[in-house]
């Protein structure tokens, strides 16, 4: 399955569906960080890819950017396989990893 392609509308019709599954490492980084599962589902739908992970297993993955109402960020990691929809984690990007426009990653000190 290496280097498969995230399909991105089978992501937004699993959206919200009993084929939805939130993996327990979301759902402890949702609760931790006060995120709502509606803005995450919103992301979802509303949202644009920034990065795409093909070699991810079990199935590809891919980060999504989305501004949430008052133009808050929130980025998603999700996959899809198997017809169902995974929710990985979701989280408030800040500017110190992202740039600006919180769908660039800044460069990492070289050490």
């Amino acid at each position: 399955m290496a280097g498969a392609v995230f399909d991105f509308e089978e992501a937004r019709r699993l959206c919200g569906t009993e084929n939805e599954i939130i993996t327990r490492h979301c759902q402890l980084r949702l609760e931790k960080r006060g995120i709502l599962i509606a803005d995450v589902e919103y992301a979802i739908m509303n949202g644009e890819i920034i990065e795409e992970y093909p070699d991810d297993y079990p199935f590809p993955s891919c980060l999504i950017f989305c501004a949430l109402l008052e133009n808050r960020p929130l980025h998603v990691v999700c996959s899809v396989g198997g017809g169902c929809l995974y929710l990985i984690t979701a989280y408030y990007p800040t500017r110190e990893k992202f740039g600006p426009d919180y769908r660039t990653r800044q460069k990492e000190d070289a050490e």
